[in-house]
């Protein structure tokens, strides 16, 4: 199996990128959505989250009202730490397994925090995905309901994009028309090994169906 780190800051269009890669034959391991997994209630992280930011946080269902912990984790770097040092271990080892029972070719780990939590000694690649700062914001605030107050202090909260891509394999400009985006991504697919290759005129498909044979070349 191949397996390409996918990373990115916060609205960049990371998840866009790997439905594009979905389409193409990859399994793509999303690591926010194991972190919602090992986040929820009864689980060791969950309780270790409680322990060291207090019930405050607890929505009426038990739940880590993530809104509330975004609040304060993404005002205060040092408790930003203190949360990744929990997540971190529980989302890489998920991650693992989940890679180990892939019988996929290639497959994908999407995940915001990847150099950060060390899976780059897992992947074979890293891409990254940019975008303007101005796009981060713009989407945060149309798609995540946020104000750009709020959006603003998430992005800040990041290391720069220029650190991801000064150690990436494959920079995607996600600035641009999808179409661009997608052709970039196809060109490289086309680069793995044992994949089969890719027109790049064959059109992204939104709704993330695979390719058909005829828009793949031999």
């Amino acid at each position: 199996m191949y397996v390409i780190g996918l990373t990115g800051n916060i609205a960049t269009g990371k998840s866009t990128v790997a439905a594009m890669l979905a389409s193409l034959g990859a399994e793509v391991i999303d690591a926010d959505l194991l972190a919602h997994e090992v986040m929820r209630p009864d689980t060791v992280a969950s309780g270790r989250i409680v322990e060291r930011f207090g019930r405050g946080i607890l929505a009426p269902s038990g739940e880590i009202d993530r809104q509330a912990l975004g609040a304060i984790v993404f005002a205060d770097p040092a408790a930003l730490a203190d949360l990744e040092r929990i997540v971190h271990p529980a989302v890489v080892h998920e991650t693992l397994h989940r890679l180990a029972r892939s019988e996929r070719p290639v497959a994908v780990v999407e995940a915001i925090k990847l150099l950060e939590a060390n899976m780059r000694q897992h992947t074979d690649a890293v891409w990254v995905v940019t975008s303007p700062r101005r796009q981060q914001l713009e989407r945060m605030v149309r798609s995540r309901g946020l104000t750009p107050a709020q959006a603003a202090m998430r992005i800040d909260a990041q290391p720069p994009q220029a650190d991801k891509i000064a150690r990436a394999d494959v920079v995607i400009d996600n600035s641009r028309h999808l179409a661009v985006t997608w052709r970039q991504v196809v060109r490289a697919w086309n680069a793995l090994p044992g994949v089969r290759r890719v027109s790049v005129r064959a059109p992204w498909n939104p709704e993330g169906q695979p390719l058909t044979g005829e828009q793949q070349t031999p």
